[in-house]
C-alpha cells in the first residue's frame, strides 16, 4: 500500500468518527493490523491501542450505564455492560463505520475474509478508541463512544437488542429443569468462508438450531430458539386450568 493510499485510508477514518486526529501517525496506528505490520516489516500495531481502548470503552459504557439506570441492581448492571461491550456488538458497530474497508491488512488476512471477521473488527474499533483517548482525550472519546453506543444500550433495555441468549438460557434451563444446555457444533465451507451450525440439547433433548459465521453466533442463534421454546412450554404451562380431583 502507498503512502498516499495509507493517507486517504486514515482520512477516511475521521469522516466515518465525526473527529479530527491531531497525531495523524497514531490514527494510522489504529489500523494497523499485524498481518500488515508483518509483511511490511514494521514495529508498531495496533495491539497496545486496542488494549487501551478496552479499557476506555469499559469505563464510559459502565459509567453511562450506571448514571442512566440508578435503579439496576449490580448484577443487572453487569449483564448491560456485557450485552454492549462484546466481540460482535463491537463488531456491528465497526461495520456501520466502515472500518472494515480501512484496516490496513497482511496478504493472507485480505485473502481470508479478514475484512469482515468480528475480531478483527472488534479488536480495530478498540483500537481507534485508545487512540481517540490518546491524541484528543477522554472528553472527546467519551462523547464519540457514548454516540456510538447508548442507542444500543437504550434497546437492549427495551428488550430489542442483542441479548445474551446462551446466559438467558442457562439461567432458565437450571432453574426450571435442573439441566444445563449442551452445544453441539458442525463446521462447513473453506476456511475464509465458514458457516457454522450449532444444536443446543437442554435434558437430552434437541431445543434448538443455529447458523453463523462463528462459533458463538450459531450457539446464540441456537440458544435463542431453545429459550423461545421453553418460555412458551413454561407460559402453557402456567395458563393451564388445575386437574380436577
Amino acid at each position: 500500500m502507498s503512502e498516499a493510499h495509507a493517507q486517504r485510508t486514515a482520512d477516511a477514518l475521521d469522516r466515518a468518527l465525526g473527529v479530527t486526529f491531531v497525531d495523524h501517525e497514531l490514527r494510522l496506528a489504529a489500523l494497523t493490523h499485524r498481518s500488515f505490520a508483518f509483511e511490511h516489516d514494521l514495529d508498531l500495531t495496533n495491539e497496545r491501542l486496542e488494549f487501551l481502548g478496552d479499557s476506555v470503552l469499559g469505563l464510559v459504557v459502565t459509567d453511562m450505564a450506571y448514571h442512566a439506570y440508578p435503579d439496576l441492581p449490580e448484577g443487572q448492571l453487569a449483564k448491560l455492560r456485557a450485552a454492549i461491550v462484546n466481540m460482535q456488538a463491537l463488531a456491528d458497530v465497526s461495520r456501520s463505520l466502515g472500518i472494515g474497508e480501512m484496516v490496513l491488512l497482511g496478504q493472507g488476512e485480505e485473502l481470508s475474509g479478514g475484512r469482515d471477521k468480528a475480531s478483527i473488527l472488534a479488536d480495530a474499533l478498540e483500537a481507534v478508541f485508545g487512540a481517540v483517548y490518546l491524541d484528543l482525550g477522554l472528553d472527546v472519546a467519551s462523547a464519540l463512544i457514548e454516540r456510538l453506543f447508548r442507542p444500543r444500550m437504550e434497546a437492549y433495555v427495551r428488550g430489542e437488542g442483542d441479548r445474551d441468549y446462551k446466559t438467558i438460557l442457562q439461567e432458565i434451563a437450571s432453574q426450571e429443569l435442573r439441566a444445563v444446555p449442551d452445544y453441539r457444533i458442525e463446521e462447513q465451507g473453506p476456511d475464509h468462508e465458514k458457516q457454522f451450525t450449532a444444536t443446543v440439547h437442554v435434558a437430552g433433548e434437541r431445543l434448538g438450531t443455529g447458523v453463523g459465521r462463528s462459533k458463538k453466533e450459531a450457539e446464540q442463534q441456537a440458544a435463542r430458539e431453545a429459550h423461545a421454546r421453553i418460555a412458551e412450554r413454561l407460559a402453557t404451562r402456567i395458563g393451564d386450568p388445575p386437574e380436577e380431583g
